[in-house]
């Protein structure tokens, strides 16, 4: 609120031809917040938000930090169990949704004791809660929960990061002082609001200086150059794969009012080559939704090239061997962090003690990351000691996809795993143990109507046997890798 009272006019949100400034969106907030409060919301109750990338998904956060309760944002398009899993899981209340998604999110969740609430745009929003007194403005608790981010496990279900009011706080004094953002600066927004990313890295630098941003539905390298020039934008949040895709768009370089963009996960031949294509400035960074979203960053003042960058001023940031104890410069081993300051990372694994202890092995938090350092203290990552499959900026779980394959009756057993590839940093792919009667295509069928897009497997390939451990644990460094007798799901259709 404070933007709302100093800068109460400064244009905050740039939607379409749509603007809403700063003191607009502090009203539509506490007036959310009444309207919340009319329909039973209490401090503390937590509401999915099922939302696209449009300012309808800030309205709807904003209200609900300013009522005090607890946002639960998940991917627009994500259906069955692994949204009634969320819904239960998270025990939320109400789903917040656009309009024209709610028969479907009603019909999955009838079993859910959820109530569906749909707008089907920002002016709908603002028509239900207008005549609304304004809620008293109230000031969050540091420690007092602002979202449940979830995320995949490298076992079983998917778990909720309960990310505090401090933590989002830090993280846009973070990379605002590290990237130098001042209010002068517009953000280009296209990565999902679910994220943590767009979330850390763009709204809350925002309303850290009190700069603006200019949400667009999703990313498109062919409109990129039109939509940064439209907007005037200065900077852009990013996953490996936007680099990786913009670098392969432009064979010379571009001209563009962009100076800066910041991110996790380019690869250094990217990094290298976009250097000369596009005139911005590449703050490459490391940390995860955990960690407060970064836990080392590449400063103006404290770069180099090729790494992840230096810890922040509030964490401390080791690489630890397999015995916990810290390696010095040029050892590799896992990267594990721990806060400082209070509050700046989660609070824990929402329901989910045993969980959170065991991420916190001899009081730091395990990242199941690999990395080292630097003598001069730059962090460079080498890749996930955990099983989870990172493509597209997507981190999904090989077992959840496991398990929708496994439905499958011509399916005796499977494995999913993570393959390179050159755009989307990995590619998922499904290794089949077969039963008489197997066809492909109706196998590629059944998982499209089982699993999100992103995580329907791209490759198929088939072995007599999935290799396991005597505990039964799938030994996925031997699993084949792609040869001429692998199946291109995408390429068959």
């Amino acid at each position: 609120m404070r933007l709302a009272d100093e800068r109460p006019d400064t244009p905050f949100l740039l939607f379409e031809d749509q603007q809403w400034s700063f003191g607009a969106v502090a009203g539509v907030a506490r007036r959310g917040a009444t309207w919340l409060d009319q329909l039973g919301v209490q401090p503390g109750d937590r509401v999915v938000l099922a939302i696209g990338n449009r300012p309808l998904f800030l309205f709807a956060w904003f209200a609900l930090l300013a009522r005090g309760a607890v946002a639960v944002p998940v991917s627009h398009d994500m259906f069955g169990e692994p949204l009634r899993y969320v819904v239960r899981q998270s025990e939320s209340r109400f789903l917040l949704c656009e309009a024209g998604e709610r028969a479907r999110f009603e019909e999955d969740t009838r079993d859910c004791a959820v109530g569906v609430l749909a707008f089907a745009d920002e002016a709908a929003f603002l028509a239900a809660t207008d005549a609304c007194a304004p809620a008293p403005v109230a000031g969050m608790a540091a420690a007092a929960p602002a979202a449940i981010l979830y995320t995949s496990g490298t076992t079983g279900q998917p778990k909720g990061v309960v990310i505090p009011n401090r933590s989002y706080l830090a993280a846009g004094e973070k990379v605002t002082q590290a990237i130098g953002i001042t209010q002068d600066d517009r953000i280009l927004t296209f990565l999902p609001l679910h994220h943590a990313n767009p979330q850390m890295y763009s709204v809350m630098s925002a309303l850290t200086v009190g700069c603006s941003i200019a949400i667009v539905a999703k990313f498109s390298a062919s409109r990129f150059l039109q939509q940064a020039a439209r907007y005037q934008a200065t900077g852009f949040t990013y996953v490996g794969t936007v680099l990786s895709i913009l670098a392969k768009e432009w064979s010379e370089p571009v001209r563009s009012s962009l100076r800066w963009c910041v991110g996790g996960g380019a690869p250094r031949a990217v990094w290298e080559r976009l250097d000369g294509l596009l005139p911005v400035t590449v703050h490459e960074l490391y940390g995860m939704t955990e960690t407060g979203g970064l836990v080392t960053i590449n400063a103006g003042g404290r770069y180099r090239f090729g790494s992840v960058g230096a810890a922040r001023d509030d964490f401390d940031v080791a690489v630890l061997g397999d015995d916990d104890r810290v390696l010095p410069p040029g050892r590799t081993g896992e990267i594990a962090v721990r806060p400082r300051e209070p509050f700046v990372m989660t609070t824990g694994y929402f329901r989910k003690p045993e969980e959170t202890l065991a991420a916190l092995g001899n009081l730091w938090f395990h990242t199941g990351d690999l990395g080292r350092f630097d003598d001069d203290g730059f962090l460079y990552f080498e890749g996930r000691k955990k099983e989870l499959i990172r493509r597209g900026g997507e981190m999904i779980s090989p077992v959840e996809i496991e398990l929708a394959a496994l439905r499958f009756a011509h399916v005796a057993d499977c494995a999913a795993v993570g393959v390179a590839d050159e755009i989307l940093e990995e590619e998922v792919k499904l290794v089949v143990v077969r039963r008489d009667g197997f066809d492909a295509a109706e196998l590629l069928s059944h998982l499209r109507g089982a699993l999100p897009r992103h995580m329907v497997p791209r490759y198929l390939d088939f072995v007599a046997e999935i290799p396991k451990t005597p505990t039964q644990k799938v030994q996925r460094f031997r699993l084949p890798k792609n040869s001429a007798a692998t199946i291109d799901l995408k390429a068959a259709g």
